[in-house]
């Protein structure tokens, strides 16, 4: 604790700027139609998540402790794409690149929340997953709406306590260098390697960050479904085995949507051109948001069965007295 709370009671002057420029995009040819797809990107998954919203508080057969879940899950993907997108709109199409201080540490405070809890979401998805197939008997009693509620109110507490320390460290910086953040929006890592005093906090904190919500949710992921691949073997039927297959898949789509171009970027966004770094990160931000929702709707029997259900009954005519 000494070590982040170094500058805590001295009389330390931190150099804040004013603004930062955000100068992603630069010299990409043809940039207007990659923020036509931005702008078409954020109103499919507000409009997507919203419906996965609404299905699933008005059919009372969702109201299961999954969809608890996946409630959360459209929930993170709409705050994420609306801390996000109509920022990332307004710095480039409207060509306002400056970015005041506390509005820069407020944009970053709400997107990696709302990341966090994607991929934390996943995380309790997988737990449901493999209780319902390990133990199928007992799914009931082991997966509750009060487990669940409590999972996700854990999460939103560690993730609201992560991010917030990571941002009240940028504030202990000072930059009297360069105000250029070299990123599509105010990305953390970009934004305190601008400081020109000790940044070994925000480093830690940073590394801490990515284990908390990269790594350790990935694997415990896969370990997850690693039990679920030696449960399934102990099936005598293969029909029963594909019957369960089928309960997995639209989580293992979710699964590889939100975590393999982010472990790719990370893995090698260094060896490739700026541009192309920057591009290939905001696709990663704004395609899961996009595509998660289609998933649910298209892979999950329920979901599909209940937006039948409810636009047959939005079409039957009304019989008047």
């Amino acid at each position: 604790m000494e070590l982040f709370n170094s500058a805590l009671g001295r009389n330390i002057t931190f150099v804040r700027p004013a603004y930062f420029i955000v100068g992603g995009f630069v010299g990409v040819p043809n940039v207007i139609y990659f923020y036509v797809f931005l702008f078409i990107t954020y109103v499919v998954s507000v409009v997507g998540n919203s419906i996965v919203m609404i299905v699933i508080v008005m059919d009372h057969n969702l109201r299961t402790p999954k969809y608890i879940v996946v409630f959360n899950l459209a929930l993170a993907d709409i705050l994420h794409s609306t801390a996000l997108l109509p920022k990332v709109l307004d710095i480039f199409l409207f060509n306002h690149q400056k970015i005041s201080y506390n509005e820069c540490l407020t944009v970053m405070f709400f997107c990696f929340m709302s990341f966090s809890m994607q991929a934390l979401n996943l995380v309790a998805l997988s737990y449901d997953r493999l209780i319902a197939i390990i133990y199928p008997l007992h799914y009931q009693v082991k997966v509750t709406h009060k487990l669940m509620f409590s999972l996700v109110g854990a999460f939103w507490a560690f993730v609201i306590i992560l991010v917030l320390h990571a941002v009240s460290l940028i504030t202990r910086l000072s930059f009297c260098k360069s105000v250029l953040i070299n990123s599509y929006y105010c990305d953390h890592g970009p934004v305190y390697r601008l400081a020109c005093n000790d940044v070994t906090p925000s480093f830690i904190i940073a590394v801490i960050s990515i284990a908390s919500v990269l790594w350790i949710p990935l694997i415990f992921i896969l370990a997850s479904y690693c039990c679920i691949g030696y449960a399934l073997t102990k099936i005598s039927t293969a029909q029963e085995r594909i019957k369960a297959c089928k309960t997995c898949t639209s989580h293992l789509s979710l699964v590889a949507m939100n975590f393999l171009p982010v472990i790719f970027v990370y893995r090698f966004g260094g060896t490739i051109h700026p541009n192309a770094r920057i591009i290939n990160l905001s696709l990663t931000a704004v395609l899961p948001p996009m595509l998660n929702p289609i998933v649910y709707v298209l892979q999950t029997k329920e979901i599909k069965a209940s937006v039948k259900k409810l636009m047959k009954i939005r079409r039957q005519p009304k019989i008047g007295p």
